[in-house]
């Protein structure tokens, strides 16, 4: 689908596969495909002042449209007249110039119709087009987007940043120093199926136990290093 501006249209062009035929009944009204369906304006965002409509003919035939307004003082239409040719698209701008206090939460309303050129106008499609004016606009906590997720460690570990949050207590000191012995008499023990030790086999361990003990033993010295 081509993008095109309102004007005439000249010449035939050549018809896609993807339009869409007309109605079987002249008198039948015309689908209206526009978006947005809705129109937001914001006090505090000036950005947001220009919104655009876009009109979509999928149709093997020249569209004309116009677009009418319930509120016309408060708005600035750019081409509210014109053709839309087959298998095109076409933009209509439309700028808020009224943004005073009172009118705000006002909700107005735009009408687009739309008729074959050269057909009789009774038989034109319409859709209705809101717009409202907002003091402010919404943050992204509001709109729902999610919150990302944070962890916070228990008081009791250790921050590299900001150290210990408080002093330990004795008892988690005493289960510190019983661990990191712990660690050392695991490190120390033999492996299974090693011949030059004395000890017997029940006092054997695996690379993985020595593995386990050798990674506590280092988060328990750095916490007692750093601390």
């Amino acid at each position: 689908m081509q993008r095109g501006v309102p004007g005439k249209v000249e010449g035939d062009e050549q018809r896609g596969s993807s339009q869409i035929p007309l109605p079987s009944t002249s008198q039948s009204p015309l689908p209206v495909f526009i978006f947005p369906p809705s129109l937001e304006f914001y006090a505090d965002d000036q950005a947001s002042h220009k919104q655009v409509l876009t009109l979509y003919n999928p149709f093997p035939c020249v569209l004309r449209y116009k677009v009418l307004s319930t509120a016309p003082l408060h708005y600035t239409v750019v081409d509210t007249e014109g053709l839309v040719k087959p298998n095109s698209c076409i933009d209509i701008v439309i700028r808020h110039r009224d943004v005073r206090v009172r009118h705000y939460g006002t909700t107005d309303k735009f009408r687009v119709e739309v008729w074959e050129e050269g057909s009789h106008k009774g038989a034109a499609g319409k859709k209705e087009i809101t717009a409202t004016l907002h003091p402010t606009k919404p943050e992204n906590r509001e709109r729902g987007s999610p919150e990302p997720l944070q962890w916070h460690p228990p008081s009791h570990m250790f921050s590299v940043r900001h150290g210990f949050p408080r002093p330990l207590s004795p008892g988690l000191f005493t289960l510190y120093v019983l661990m990191g012995m712990t660690s050392l008499v695991v490190l120390m023990l033999p492996l299974h199926g090693d011949p030059r030790t004395l000890l017997h086999e029940h006092l054997h361990v695996s690379v993985i136990q020595k593995l386990v003990a050798a990674y506590v033993l280092g988060l328990l010295t750095m916490v007692f290093l750093q601390g």
